[in-house]
């Protein structure tokens, strides 16, 4: 009989991902999301439960019914701007509604978590690639709430045996190779569905943010990894949980940096499309490099990005993109 997990926020980008690399490690994935930003139609690997975080009853009522071991918890709003403009949103959805879900996890006995964590808890660190050693700093509210959870995590395990392995993500990116699931935000802020927006000709030009950075070419440099390579992991950290592996927190990124400036040029030699860009100014708060070191993830979890060319990175968002929004002109351009 196939092991129930628990994936709050399930119907979301990462989430459904996670959902389906879940089921094909053999776990039958529940997932609960209140649709606010989730997909109905993403949810193909498992149940959805449509209900709120701060509704503990249904979510206990849920994990009973179901016999649930384990949560992967995702559920989080994840707008680094309207955190700023925002920031009781965010602790209260975020911070709150995460405490509730660990009380109820120890109220029906289930004690293992992963967690998707950010690298955006690193502020704005001095030294690349980033290790899990780096001080944690975050400048805007949306970091701050995932580092409190990371923080909250530790003392329940301390105290009640919750073990829990934490994910600091860097940039997310593509799309299901398979074209099953893909990047679906409203509004879209992410920087390579942006692109492809412009290349699909659903906005007039790019905007490149800061041109003046101490970089090669000027614009900022991040780390790039593929959904499906994130997904994964997860199914590692839940199984290394369930080996009895101690609590722990781990970088997920693939190690290599790449440029606005690269992207956009990477995405109009995939797309065959000129894709305008128009230069502006920085956001405040936004880092030069963020490159993460997930050695450590590679020699716990014995995890290896597999989608680690930008290429293809790129090539399976803009197959997603195409069979998504350019085959139905009818729908929005950033959902």
């Amino acid at each position: 009989m196939s092991k129930t997990v628990l994936v709050t926020g399930g119907a979301g980008y990462i989430g459904a991902h996670a959902c389906k690399a879940l089921a094909k490690a053999g776990y039958e994935p529940v997932a609960y999301d209140n649709l606010v930003y989730g997909h109905r139609e993403a949810v193909r690997w498992g149940p959805l439960i449509e209900g709120d975080l701060a509704d503990r009853p249904l979510l206990a009522e849920t994990i009973r019914q179901h016999g649930i071991e384990a949560v992967i918890h995702f559920a989080a709003y994840a707008y680094v701007g309207e955190s700023i403009e925002k920031p009781e949103k965010y602790f209260h959805n975020n911070v709150v509604n995460s405490f509730g879900l660990m009380e109820t996890l120890l109220d029906t006995g289930v004690k293992k978590m992963v967690f998707s964590s950010t690298c955006a808890t690193y502020g704005l660190p001095e030294t690349m690639p980033i290790r899990e050693d780096t001080p944690q700093h975050p400048v805007n509210p949306y970091g701050e709430t995932k580092l409190m959870i990371e923080r909250a995590l530790h003392w329940h395990d301390v105290a009640h045996g919750l073990r829990h392995v934490a994910l600091r993500y860097f940039n997310a990116a593509g799309a299901d190779p398979d074209g099953e699931i893909g990047e679906d935000h409203s509004p879209e802020t992410h920087l390579i569905p942006l692109i492809l927006d412009a290349a699909a000709g659903k906005r007039a030009q790019i905007d490149v943010f800061g041109t003046d950075y101490p970089t090669p070419d000027g614009t900022a440099i991040r780390d790039y990894i593929h959904v499906q390579d994130l997904a994964e992991a997860h199914v590692l950290a839940l199984r290394y949980l369930e080996k009895g592996g101690e609590s722990l927190a781990l970088n997920l990124g693939t190690g290599t940096g790449h440029s606005v400036r690269d992207t956009i040029a990477a995405a109009r030699r995939i797309t065959g499309k000129p894709i305008p860009s128009r230069d502006t100014t920085r956001r405040p708060g936004d880092p030069p490099v963020l490159v993460a070191d997930a050695t450590k993830a590679r020699a716990t979890l014995g995890w290896a990005p597999s989608l680690d060319s930008l290429d293809r990175i790129i090539g399976t968002a803009w197959a997603w993109h195409q069979k998504r929004f350019v085959e139905n002109p009818a729908r929005k351009a950033a959902h």
